[in-house]
Formats: structure tokens, C-alpha cells, sequence
């Protein structure tokens, strides 16, 4: 997949291309419907297949005191987009000069002179320009005075009915429900970070964990224990994770990452590490002591290893 983070890098022989617009933060089931729609109609047309998205949510601009926490950095959604196979990917930055662009402006210099797109998708509560002042209609007025088709998207709606969402993901992972949020999603919900030195307690109770250094990419789900993948290096491993301050002990940060590697010593000191979550376990709970800390671990990784498939462990010395 090309990808082009400003208009000037798009080659001037580039296209001619269907183009689909979005945010697609998390590349959710809707977004993928959208993709799987631009893939078969550039098929179909001898088109070049082309996201056009941006390197940040345009509320971070424009209305930053209600702008949402994103699902996925932009190099998570450019890993995500590559997967659907399309062939490339323009992430413009969303600055001042962008946001008050005409929405003829944004039809000419982008979808025209840009990319030579012969058609756009777009959903159907899709606004550009300027103060969101062009709409769908304004798309198509634009499409017959260039040269290129609109086709709106249907939505895709979950089991009640409701429209897919990044809002919607982000309810579910603030819920812990990581399972429905794949579903939703169409993938594993995930985060990555580098691994930093902790207080090596987990060590110490015959747990040793991977800590994560704050500045994480992804979502965050609610504090709790869970079933997930370790990704590091090309390889994957179950892990324990838990998230939160641990209240079992005093001064641990909050929101703090942790994972256990199933049946592995490995140095992932610096290195940065991918978990994929699987299935919410339970609560970040304050237990009476050490020894029921470690005994609830240890129930914990019993569940989690037959959630992953993995035999029940050997009885600790």
C-alpha cells in the first residue's frame, strides 16, 4: 500500500481512483464495508482503490474541549487499512489551512486535481469543507461540474439495530466488553508501547510482568484483568494482563499495563510489544493480602489459559 501524508508526494500520474473519505479511526466493521465497497468497484473499473483520510479527529481542531479519545494511533490505522488490501492510503494533515477550505476548494484540489477520482464513497452523514457546509448533495453537484460519480455508502448496524460506531467501540472497551468490541470492529482491539522496568512485585509473587510505558498507542480498556496475545519480534504469546493501579499495594500509578507471558522467560526490555485482547476476566479488585492476591492469579491464569487454548499449568514450586 503507497502512502502519502501530503497532497505534493501524490505522484501526478496517480489514479485514475476510487476514493473513499473517513476518519476510519479503529477501521471498525462500517469502515471495513466501506473499504470492501471501494475495493470491488476499483476492481471492477481498472481504478486505483484510495482512502483519503486524516492524521488526527478534525474536533481535535475544531472543537477540542468534545473530542474523543482516539481508537488507534495513525500508525495502527495505517497497519489496519494496508491489511483490507487496498493500494493507497492519503493521510493529510488536518491543520487551519485544511479546515477552511471550500468545499469546492476540497472537491477540486483534492478528489480532481490530486487524486483523478472518476468515483467517491462517502457515508451518508459525510460534510466537508469549511464549517462541514458541503454535504452529499454538494458532493454530487461538484461530481457532474468535474467529472466523477458519488455513491453513498449503506451503514452497517450491529445486533440492535444500531449504526457501527468508533463511539460505540469506545462504550464497549470503556465497559471491558473486548469481545463485543472485536466484533464490532472486525479485529481484535490492541495496543502497543515499549516495555519499561516496573517494581518487579509480579516477579516477586512468581508472576513477572511486562510493564508498559504510559505513552501507549490504542485504547485503553476499563481497568480489569484479561485473556489476551503478547505480539513481539514476528511471534505471539498468551498473556495475563491487567490494567490498573493494583490496589492491593499502595503508590502503584494509575492505568498502569501489565503483562504476564504464559510459560516464557523473555527480555522485552525496550522492545515494543502489541497486546490483543480476547476476553475481559475481572475487575481490578483490593485483596486482603499477598497471599490472596497470588491465589486469585493464580485462578486467573487457569481461565485465561483455557480461554487461549493453552494446557493447565504445571503446580508451582
Amino acid at each position: 500500500m503507497q502512502v502519502f501524508r501530503a497532497l505534493d508526494q501524490i505522484p501526478p500520474d496517480f489514479g485514475p481512483s476510487a476514493v473513499a473519505i473517513g476518519k476510519f479511526d479503529g477501521v471498525h466493521a462500517g469502515h471495513r464495508a466501506v473499504i470492501e465497497t471501494l475495493a470491488a468497484v476499483a476492481s471492477a473499473r481498472g481504478l486505483v482503490s484510495a482512502v483519503l483520510t486524516f492524521d488526527r479527529n478534525p474536533l481535535s481542531l475544531l472543537r477540542p474541549e468534545i473530542c474523543p479519545e482516539p481508537l488507534v494511533s495513525n500508525a495502527q490505522k495505517l497497519d489496519l487499512l494496508k491489511a483490507t488490501g487496498i493500494d493507497a492510503t492519503v493521510m493529510v494533515e488536518f491543520d487551519h489551512e485544511f479546515a477552511d477550505l471550500t468545499p469546492e476548494e476540497f472537491a477540486r484540489t483534492i478528489l480532481v486535481d490530486a487524486l483523478h477520482a472518476s468515483i467517491v464513497l462517502v457515508g451518508s452523514d459525510f460534510r466537508f469543507g469549511a464549517k462541514g457546509s458541503g454535504s452529499v448533495d454538494t458532493l454530487r453537484d461538484f461530481g457532474t461540474a468535474y467529472g466523477f460519480e458519488v455513491s453513498v455508502v449503506a451503514d452497517v448496524t450491529g445486533g440492535d439495530e444500531r449504526r457501527a460506531s468508533s463511539t460505540w467501540v469506545r462504550e464497549l472497551l470503556s465497559e471491558g466488553a473486548v469481545a463485543e468490541a472485536a466484533t464490532l470492529l472486525g479485529h481484535v482491539p490492541s495496543i502497543r508501547s515499549h516495555v519499561v522496568h516496573g517494581a518487579k512485585r509480579g516477579r516477586e509473587l512468581g508472576y513477572p510482568t511486562a510493564n508498559l510505558a504510559p505513552q501507549i498507542e490504542g485504547f485503553v480498556p476499563r481497568d480489569g484483568v484479561y485473556a489476551a496475545w503478547l505480539r513481539v519480534d514476528g511471534q505471539r504469546y498468551g498473556a495475563a494482563v491487567s490494567i490498573g493501579n493494583n490496589p492491593t499495594f499502595d503508590g502503584v500509578p494509575d492505568k498502569q499495563v501489565e503483562a504476564h507471558v504464559l510459560d516464557q522467560k523473555l527480555d522485552l526490555y525496550d522492545k515494543t510489544v502489541e497486546l490483543d485482547f480476547i476476553e475481559y476476566i475481572r475487575p481490578m479488585n483490593k485483596f486482603s493480602g499477598v497471599e490472596a492476591l497470588v491465589a486469585q492469579m493464580g485462578v486467573d491464569e487457569e481461565r485465561i489459559r483455557g480461554i487461549l487454548g493453552y494446557p493447565p499449568s504445571s503446580p508451582r514450586p
